[in-house]
């Protein structure tokens, strides 16, 4: 079985990883007790996504995937975007980024949003990048206490209830992180 790392801590992106993706052996950089954290210097998601994917193949010169994510809000011109995770501050709490974007909607009529997740993979001589997303709109309030991150105030496109509210495998089928996985995982299967 390959050994590929996924480069991230966030052990919520690392369960919908594993959910659905069979064939190769993921490690997290948890698994590998690598606790450094890496800054997030780049201005979007693809260079941040890279960033990640080079510094932790450099580290440990095993294929690695990284991804980096966010919610984008039509009506705030994209935000929090890349800035998702640390939309309300530096301690990257999900409940006040929730509350500071709802506060921010509480008077706008136009409520669409999507979720995007740029995955890259590296190996020793390729780097490739893969993008999944989901459109929607934010709710007027918090339902479910499903998911992490803005899943409680997210709607996803043909749907009444938030990721929040939404059974799990529903969210993992409908995500914007499955999305990539899953072109990353054609990719790696095609050339293995």
């Amino acid at each position: 079985m390959k050994k590929l790392i996924f480069a991230t801590h966030n052990q919520n992106k690392v369960h919908e990883v594993k959910a659905v993706f069979d064939g190769f052996s993921v490690q997290s950089l948890a698994d590998l007790e690598y606790s450094q954290d890496i800054a997030e210097t780049e201005n979007t998601f693809v260079g941040n996504a890279l960033l990640k994917a080079r510094h932790v193949f450099e580290v440990f010169k095993t294929p690695v995937f990284a991804d980096d994510s966010g919610l984008e809000v039509t009506a705030l011109n994209g935000a929090p975007g890349i800035y998702s995770a640390r939309y309300a501050g530096e301690e990257k709490s999900h409940v006040k980024n929730n509350t500071k974007l709802l506060d921010a909607l509480v008077n706008e009529s136009n409520r669409i949003a999507q979720f995007k997740t740029i995955i890259a993979y590296k190996d020793a001589t390729t780097e490739v990048t893969f993008e999944g997303t989901v459109k929607g709109v934010i709710a007027k309030q918090l339902s479910g206490s499903g998911g992490f991150g803005y899943d409680p105030i997210f709607i996803p496109e043909g749907y009444d209830k938030t990721f929040g509210e939404l059974p799990k495998e529903i969210k993992l089928r409908l995500s914007h992180r499955s999305r990539a996985i899953a072109k990353l995982h054609a990719y790696l299967n095609s050339i293995t």
